[in-house]
């Protein structure tokens, strides 16, 4: 386990950038707490792949440190750092059982075959493996090889980290969901330091204590589930987290007050905005409510997804989604309120404080 330390990294794969549009991962400085649990939250070719390879050392960054418990680890190479690592798709030696699959990376570093034998036929029931155990990995399944793998990752219990870059992407939903579900285990009974690269937003909110959301090369935010579902400090992470995703709305600000079109939205505090800005409003469809009294909206759609529908309308132009439990009326001349712990105003993007 290791505290990681990333001290100003900037990576570009072309030579002598210019200008952050150069940059394929654009300045990241953060602190990853020893034991802590994470997931890089993002789409394809947001910079995140970049940032766990950085950290892996299977890239040197062009610019930066990284420091592993406070010890200068840039120059080092991945066994150097005592890194585990799994991959999208299955590394194994198809020569091996998969017993030996697993056993390969202690007996590699001398441990006691009374350790290897405890220690791999743990994970081979983790995994659901045990009843193969004994067979070459040669043969098996796309999903079962990708079992021997993350198994080997998890197999050595004195790593500084372990890596996952996308692992579930060949394996099948319900095993999936048991996977995360054993790692969140795993991770709380050893405690190892844990970064897992996803693009599915419930792979990283239900296995991460933190999540990192990347955008363009860049963080945008760290936060807790809850924290990115209640506060997105950007509108990207409003649009990525959710479905559907948070409402964003162009107004205007009069003090307190945002104007959409001739409509009046208290927003809390005056906040303070560079003149010039972009501004917005973001607003779940959870926090959107129906009623008689509000601002005037046309239903444009509803749809029924069991326990709540969604209800899509225009609110002065624009279209705006609410989220309504199965059970409540949608009035037929629908008006529309926001609950004011919902409201979040953005400038360029980025959130403001408004005190609310």
């Amino acid at each position: 386990m290791a505290l990681i330390d990333l001290d100003h990294i900037r990576h570009s794969y072309g030579p002598a950038p210019k200008s952050d549009d150069d940059y394929a991962l654009k300045e990241v400085h953060h602190r990853w707490d020893d034991g802590g649990a994470y997931a890089l939250l993002g789409p394809s070719g947001c910079g995140k792949t970049t940032l766990l390879n950085i950290i892996s050392g299977l890239l040197r960054p062009s610019e930066g440190r990284i420091l592993f418990d406070g010890r200068d680890v840039t120059g080092l190479s991945t066994e150097e750092r005592n890194i585990a690592q799994v991959f999208q798709f299955p590394v194994v030696y198809d020569t091996m059982t998969v017993y030996d699959n697993l056993a390969f990376p202690l007996r590699n570093r001398g441990v006691p075959e009374r350790e290897v034998d405890a220690r791999v036929r743990e994970i081979l029931e983790m995994i659901d493996l045990a009843d193969r155990a004994k067979k070459k990995a040669r043969g098996l399944t796309a999903d079962l090889k990708q079992k021997i793998s993350l198994g080997r990752g998890l197999v050595r219990n004195d790593v500084s980290a372990i890596l996952f870059d996308e692992p579930l992407t060949v394996i099948d939903p319900h095993m999936k969901w048991m996977l995360r579900t054993q790692l969140k285990q795993l991770h709380k009974r050893f405690g190892h330091t844990m970064i897992y690269v996803t693009h599915d937003q419930t792979e990283a909110l239900t296995f991460a204590d933190k999540v990192v959301v990347m955008y363009q090369g860049q963080i945008v935010q760290i936060g807790t589930p809850d924290e990115l579902f209640e506060r997105p400090a950007h509108t990207f992470v409003g649009y990525f987290i959710g479905s559907p995703g948070m409402n964003v709305l162009p107004v205007t600000l009069d003090g307190a007050t945002a104007r959409l079109g001739t409509h009046a939205i208290g927003i809390g505090a005056a906040p303070a905005t560079k003149p010039g800005a972009k501004l917005e409003l973001g607003v779940r469809p959870e926090f959107v409510r129906l009623s008689r009294t509000g601002l005037p909206a046309t239903i444009t759609k509803v749809e029924d997804i069991g326990r709540h529908r969604i209800v899509h309308a225009d609110l002065a132009g624009h279209e705006i989604a609410a989220v309504v439990p199965e059970d409540d009326e949608i009035p037929a001349e629908a008006r529309i309120t926001f609950d004011p712990r919902g409201i979040n105003l953005y400038a360029d993007a980025w959130r403001v404080d408004t005190g609310a």
